[in-house]
């Protein structure tokens, strides 16, 4: 069947269908969310994936009974969800059940200490009494400032386009008074002293792929979406809302293909036209929305500029600055880890140094601080009975270090399992079942992301906003763009909003002209 036709019920003719043809690289949330968004527009929409399953970072991995989410594990805006499933006229709750998690997670210090975050202000409040007495006020007026950074930086501007200088210039003066010069920690350390204390409420960015020394304190605001609207796991896993996001698609009488990779985008007169894939067949479209890594699409799927582009460029996406790489290892356990939490994050001798060792000098250093993910603690389903599932993750330099992970992945791991062993989980050498690791390499090989890098480009202040590339092409007619690449940026939240800006750049479907 062809993608301009559907199938009447009882009939065996095809039916032609007039909507405005929208076609979407790529099937991570951001192009997922577009394609419902588009389809509840009037869009007829085909969303393009080159690997075997949909969901991109969010992809599932099965493994002799176990279940692994890719990607993603932190759910924190799910009203973003909500909306979808609205647009389609259903209830997200009927579909996908999301589990508040309490504790968010427990951080681990390198001497053993523990401190358990959650969205309680009283419980924190007293956590942070007993942890650093003399920061305590200090600590209110930060979370009462990261409030206000996130009505602003957020839920006003982070599903805006930012598609003209000028739009930056507007929010210039809010920002600067909310301290968004600063770097995240440099504006936490001015409110808090106890050095454990700047380390929780500073980390966060690193969930996005920003190092908390250097990104905009605009990150800050993640701080106060956790408390407004909590920590949640899907249940089933991550992946039930990739499959949830498909279904919503295919309700809408539109397409999800699969091992279908776009070699390029087709552009005639300075307008995209389409996509060529890979085997060679060609995909008329009226509009083009590539959730592809940005830097992938300027760099390998636009045709040379002629003329010359304004701003994105194949060099520039090339030199630009991208997020630290990451190195995760996916395991199953035979028997359980019950003391052990849903999210744990183990810090390491080294804050500061270790991640100027991560994103300016590039160098794998000897120690390293972790994330832990225990998903059978709330989903036992997630692997067979008296087994656990388990994935470690460790924030490492993107490919342009000079790391050579086809030898050094398995001592890396092992160094890893050491660790683990001697902290978390006794006797994991001899528990352990199933093992796969990912690298860089994987996220540049597999997921098409420049440079490995695990969220696209760094969330730097001279790559947000208007600096970052734009929701919509500058250059190009009927371009656009979702996913961690662009505006407002990386996270679960961040690309479900990348896509919420399309309902203020891409034109209603009754507007478009067909060409396809």
């Amino acid at each position: 069947m062809f993608d301009s036709d559907f199938q009447a019920a009882g009939s065996t003719t095809p039916v032609r269908d007039d909507r405005p043809h929208a076609v979407v690289i790529g099937s991570g949330f951001g192009g997922l969310a577009a394609a419902v968004r588009l389809g509840a527009r009037g869009y007829r929409v085909t969303v393009l994936e080159r690997l075997d399953q949909a969901g991109g970072r969010a992809r599932v991995l099965h493994r002799d009974g176990y279940t692994f989410d890719a990607g993603p594990t932190i759910i924190t805006a799910p009203f973003l969800f909500e909306e979808l499933w609205a647009l389609c006229g259903r209830r997200f709750a009927d579909s996908v059940e999301l589990r508040a998690l309490s504790p968010f997670y427990r951080v681990r210090f390198d001497d053993g200490v523990t401190f358990d975050c959650s969205g309680d202000p009283d419980e924190m409040r007293e956590r942070v009494r007993a942890l650093a007495p003399e920061d305590v006020e200090g600590y209110e007026a930060f979370m009462r400032l990261a409030e206000r950074i996130c009505a602003l930086g957020f839920e006003k501007l982070g599903h805006v386009p930012f598609s003209r200088f000028t739009d930056m210039l507007k929010v210039a003066p809010q920002m600067v008074l909310l301290g968004s010069h600063r770097s995240v920690h440099g504006l936490v350390s001015s409110y808090v002293r106890n050095p454990r204390l700047r380390f929780l409420l500073s980390f966060h960015p690193l969930f996005v792929g920003g190092n908390p020394f250097t990104v905009t304190s605009i990150y800050s605001l993640i701080a106060f979406l956790e408390r407004r609207w909590g920590v949640h796991f899907a249940m089933g896993g991550t992946g039930r809302l990739v499959s949830g996001l498909v279904e919503l698609i295919q309700g809408q009488g539109n397409h999800v293909r699969l091992g279908a990779e776009v070699s390029s985008i087709t552009v005639e007169g300075g307008t995209a036209t389409g996509v060529r894939l890979a085997s060679g067949e060609n995909v008329p479209a009226d509009i083009v929305v590539s959730n592809a890594d940005a830097g992938w699409t300027y760099r390998h799927l636009l045709p040379a500029p002629a003329p010359a582009r304004r701003r994105w460029s194949a060099r520039r996406a090339q030199n630009a600055r991208y997020s630290m790489g990451l190195f995760v290892w996916y395991f199953g356990t035979k028997r359980k880890y019950p003391d052990v939490p849903h999210h744990t994050i183990l810090v390491g001798p080294r804050y500061r140094e270790l991640l100027a060792d991560i994103f300016d000098r590039k160098v794998l250093a000897e120690d390293f601080s972790l994330y832990l993910h225990r998903p059978t603690a709330t989903d036992p389903s997630l692997a067979p009975d008296g087994c656990e599932t388990f994935y470690v993750l460790s924030p490492v330099p993107n490919l342009d270090g000079n790391v050579d992970w086809n030898t050094m992945a398995e001592p890396y791991r092992q160094r890893i399992a050491r660790f683990l062993e001697q902290t978390l989980l006794p006797g994991l050498a001899q528990e352990l079942t199933v093992s796969e690791v990912v690298t860089p390499l994987n996220f540049r090989d597999d997921l098409l992301s420049l440079k490995g890098a695990g969220f696209s480009l760094e969330p730097a202040l001279t790559q947000s906003a208007w600096f970052r590339p734009h929701n919509r092409s500058e250059d190009i007619a009927g371009l656009y763009l979702v996913g961690a690449g662009t505006h407002p940026g990386p996270g679960v939240p961040g690309v479900l909003s990348s896509a919420r800006v399309l309902d203020l750049v891409v034109p209603d479907a009754n507007t478009i002209r067909r060409r396809s």
